[in-house]
């Protein structure tokens, strides 16, 4: 994952023993889920762009709503994909984009720091312990399978002094669209990151080159968030779409979406005047989908 921000937790317990197996309860003390939640403030709402240069990102909220969107690029979030990082730099995502020795902030590690290695018994032995913020807690912080795969649910990733403000908390919904060709995917809020941050299979649904290395897009993507309508905990790809049909339902569907997220100054986001006719069509087709 690309982010500027470090996430870690310190956690007090002992270092695991080397051949356990994922399945065994342990104390979860033992670990440290460098992806949970933390603290953390920025001067401004300013991610990197994909020269590495900061840019104002202005976040708009719907009239008599709580649902607040912004248009960005979308960087590709690997995090959570039992494949996402290797030891020998060969899974989804580079190493370096887990963060470093003494600040990873997307592998599980010991209380020691040193990155966990999943065993024979796990998705993909030999591979780092890939994990999300948000995790399934009936689970051990070392059984891969308790994160959000980036490899097959969609999610986004918002940096937690935007979120939190606008009451919004790990597992909400969102929609995402792809401005430019006008597919569209409702996604769940599952990693704490930069602004226009998504998982590879939201890029995939959106159109978007979904190489955690080096796909991505610049601009375009129109972020929706639905603050509170989640459960704190993971959800499967049919709950996703399910709820999210109900909360855009609510709204009016993806037509208003698109209008509202439109300001005097349309040269902020760039949108691309087509789309209306787009989400017509795409509001049809929600519309039927709920009958």
């Amino acid at each position: 994952m690309r982010r500027p921000l470090v996430q870690a937790i310190l956690l007090s317990g002992l270092l695991c023993a080397s051949g356990l197996a994922s399945t065994e309860r342990l104390d979860e003390a033992q670990f440290v889920n460098s992806c949970a939640p933390v603290r953390v403030t920025l001067p401004e709402i300013a991610p990197l762009d994909r020269d590495g240069q900061h840019s104002h990102v202005p976040i708009g909220r719907l009239a008599d709503s709580e649902v607040f969107y912004f248009v960005s690029g979308m960087v590709i979030d690997a995090d959570g994909a039992p494949n996402a990082y290797h030891p020998d730099d060969t899974g989804l995502d580079e190493v370096a984009n887990a963060g470093a020795p003494g600040r990873w902030n997307g592998i599980v590690t010991d209380r020691a720091g040193i990155p966990l290695v999943q065993q024979e018994s796990d998705p993909f032995p030999g591979y780092y312990i890939s994990c999300t913020s948000l995790a399934d807690e009936t689970k051990t912080f070392t059984d891969p399978t308790g994160y959000v795969d980036a490899s097959h649910i969609p999610y986004v990733a918002l940096p937690q002094d935007v979120a939190e403000p606008r009451g919004t908390r790990l597992g909400d919904f969102a929609l995402v669209i792809n401005l430019r060709n006008g597919k569209s995917s409702f996604a769940i809020y599952a990693d704490i990151g930069t602004l226009g941050e998504g998982s590879i299979a939201l890029a995939e649904a959106l159109g978007i080159w979904s190489n955690a290395r080096h796909g991505g897009v610049s601009e375009g993507i129109l972020y929706v968030f639905f603050p509170g309508s989640g459960n704190l905990r993971p959800r499967t790809i049919d709950e996703i779409q399910t709820e999210g049909e109900t909360l855009l339902s609510r709204l009016g569907g993806i037509r208003k979406l698109v209008s509202c997220a439109e300001p005097d100054d349309a040269s902020e986001f760039r949108l691309d005047r087509s789309l209306v006719k787009k989400a017509d069509l795409l509001t049809k087709l929600n519309d039927s989908s709920l009958r």
